[in-house]
């Protein structure tokens, strides 16, 4: 009876590992379908307001689980020095990464990127969710990013304080 015992815990852990894995990595994301040119939005410098960022190739995943699980990937004809002169910038740009299989985006190389200022990141429009920006990066050769990061009046509020009176009042769910 032990034995059947032991091998029956074995099997559950190994059947609920699996399972745990298949959920974080594949299950809970969705592909997102390209709709058109609003795809990538970002804010202008001009007008502070948000507008579609000229764009091919789209690709996007997100999930229901968390709002910080969005990534997309693009390709852009504009250049970098167009980018900085038109759009608004990003200084706490951080990749998060994306599951392996969404191979498109590559977090870590895209931040050495922006080490290296052979990126630039932009506000992709703040607040997409409460305390949660959505940001866009390009590289020098036009290949776009796009994550949704915390902002810095996420941090505060979803760390259980009050928000910061430079921040909006925050929805009563949080």
């Amino acid at each position: 009876m032990g034995k059947f015992l032991a091998i029956l815990i074995l099997v559950s852990a190994l059947v609920g590992g699996v399972a745990m894995y298949y959920l974080q990595v594949y299950g809970f994301y969705d592909e997102i379908t390209a709709s058109g040119p609003d795809d990538v939005q970002i804010v202008a410098l001009a007008t502070g307001q948000s507008e579609a960022l000229p764009h091919v190739a789209f690709q996007a995943i997100d999930s229901d689980s968390s709002p910080i699980r969005y990534r997309a990937c693009f390709r852009t004809d504009l250049s970098l020095e167009q980018m900085r002169a038109t759009y608004e910038p990003y200084a706490r740009a951080v990749p998060l990464v994306a599951p392996k299989w969404f191979d498109c985006f590559d977090a870590r190389a895209l931040g050495a990127e922006l080490e290296q200022g052979t990126a630039l990141a932009f506000m992709g429009t703040e607040n997409v969710h409460y305390g949660i920006d959505r940001i866009v990066a390009v590289t020098t050769d036009g290949r776009g990013f796009v994550w949704q990061q915390i902002n810095r009046c996420g941090e505060v509020v979803f760390d259980g304080q009050p928000a910061p009176a430079d921040c909006p009042t925050p929805p009563l769910e949080n």
